[in-house]
């Protein structure tokens, strides 16, 4: 069995909370709801003015924290964390939030993002003595703070991000400050809320309904925002660019349907008009509309509405499957897929099926869905995905596989057609998908699917993230990615 995950992995989830007396609780609670950003590890940090109090595991948050931990978390303020590793080993070590004391007191980071140079950064703060803790991009923020000579901790935290490139949306913790900030072209979500008197910051407005916090804003590009017993201030000291890059993953796939994100747009309608946007660009007769559970339920909602074919659940999901689980020795064909996917075989039988999914990355497991549905009885199976092809790897913080991986890179959609033994095969469009999201369609940053990337990376940055073997090699690494990049 192909065990290669056929979906980006998730990137991390953040959480901040400052001025309630059970504020680990609701960090806990508002990792809980966060869980799909990062299913590797979790971590929360508390403090109660002097000291801080630090929990943290590999696993899911339910597994992680018990009540006893919780109560061992003592303090009014609290940061935590969920990591999919984008950057760095899976070890304890690189479970975040990241703690250190330094001349300013106790400090706490945890990041959602990645740091293009972080590699650069690393090397040269080691030749001046620094000694890093973990493999993770996070710890170069660290050290980057405790070498500023700035006097004051927002001083230091801005000298430390303007050397950074690349995405973050960061929340740390100090004895006595909450501190949110969001890189200048605000890749990833970032908002703020308020729960009765105390302040919350959290990477998706799903938190913030768990907790039935209050939706106040988006933590803005560029911003660094410091919470403390006196409120919240708002600090602006980067130059923005022209235009931002919000993830347009982040409405494909990432964030939750239920969630608000950039601006406070909501994801589920979004998602349900890539499916209708869908259904314009590529309607087929069939039977009936299922979608690839669960992510691509709303797209296919919106592809049977704007086509008129009806929807039916065709696919269930097993919810209780953990990340490991033990095969039988006999071999069962797509045991893996099986196990997490079963057909619906009375509204298979006999019917021509449109099989609606959000993305394809490597097509190993639509290939074994589109064989479970045929042998349910399908006469004809339509895959219809609701967005382009992912044709290159991200540097902002999504696990992607490298570019040779991706099955849409390299092949035509009739290749790639014929591999997954669908009948026809269609992906929504650049622009179906650039003209379904909200606001300005130039405002997204789409380098997965367009190659078009928006921070321009240097020669020594392209070597890091693999694009060259060496500093003179002056080509392609065809292993790793196979061509260089379009800089917007």
């Amino acid at each position: 069995m192909d065990s290669s995950p056929d979906k980006f992995h998730d990137e991390c989830a953040v959480f901040g909370i400052h001025g309630h007396r059970e504020a680990a609780n609701f960090t806990y609670l508002g990792l809980y709801a966060l869980q799909h950003r990062g299913q590797e590890s979790s971590g929360i940090v508390s403090s109660d003015g002097r000291n801080f109090h630090v929990e943290k595991g590999m696993g899911l948050v339910a597994d992680i924290f018990g009540k006893k931990d919780i109560r061992r978390l003592h303090g009014d303020k609290a940061i935590g964390h969920n990591r999919y590793s984008t950057a760095g080993e899976r070890v304890l070590n690189n479970v975040q939030p990241l703690t250190v004391n330094f001349a300013l007191g106790n400090l706490a980071v945890a990041h959602n993002g990645n740091l293009t140079n972080a590699s650069m950064l690393r090397s040269e703060l080691e030749a001046y003595g620094s000694i890093f803790q973990s493999n993770s991009d996070t710890e170069t923020i660290i050290h980057l703070m405790a070498h500023s000579r700035g006097e004051t901790l927002l001083e230091r935290v801005t000298e430390a991000l303007s050397l950074v490139r690349g995405a973050y949306s960061l929340v740390m913790l100090t004895d006595h400050d909450l501190i949110a900030a969001r890189d200048p072209y605000g890749f990833r979500p970032l908002c703020l809320g308020q729960f009765q008197d105390a302040w919350v910051v959290a990477s998706e407005t799903c938190a913030f309904d768990l907790m039935e916090a209050r939706f106040v804003r988006d933590v803005e590009p560029g911003e660094i925002m410091v919470i403390n017993d006196s409120g919240v201030t708002s600090h602006h000291p980067f130059t923005l660019p022209d235009t931002p890059a919000k993830c347009v993953f982040e409405y494909v796939y990432f964030a939750r349907p239920d969630s608000r994100i950039f601006g406070d747009h909501a994801v589920y309608p979004v998602r349900k008009t890539l499916g209708r946007q869908l259904a314009q660009e590529a309607y087929v007769h069939a039977d009936v509309v299922i979608p690839v559970p669960d992510s691509g339920v709303p797209a296919a909602m919106g592809y049977a509405e704007g086509s008129g074919i009806p929807f039916e659940i065709g696919l269930t999901r097993n919810h209780y499957v953990g990340r490991t689980f033990i095969e039988p020795e006999q071999a069962i064909r797509h045991f893996g897929v099986k196990l997490k996917l079963n057909v619906v075989p009375d509204v298979l039988n006999g019917r021509r099926v449109v099989v609606v999914d959000d993305s394809l990355v490597r097509g190993t497991t639509s290939q074994k869905i589109i064989r479970m549905i045929r042998n349910a009885g399908a006469t004809e199976v339509h895959l219809r995905i609701s967005s382009p092809p992912t044709v290159s790897p991200c540097f902002y913080g999504i696990d992607t596989p490298t570019q040779k991986e991706l099955i849409g890179f390299g092949h035509s959609v009739e290749e790639i057609r014929r591999y997954v033994t669908a009948d026809s095969l269609h992906y929504l469009s650049l622009e179906g998908m650039l003209n379904a999201v909200p606001g300005r369609n130039d405002h997204y940053c789409h380098a997965c699917f367009s190659e078009q990337y928006p921070i321009a990376l240097t020669k020594a940055e392209e070597i890091q993230l693999g694009l060259f073997e060496t500093p003179d090699a002056g080509k392609a690494n065809s292993a790793a990615t196979g061509t260089r990049p379009t800089v917007v």
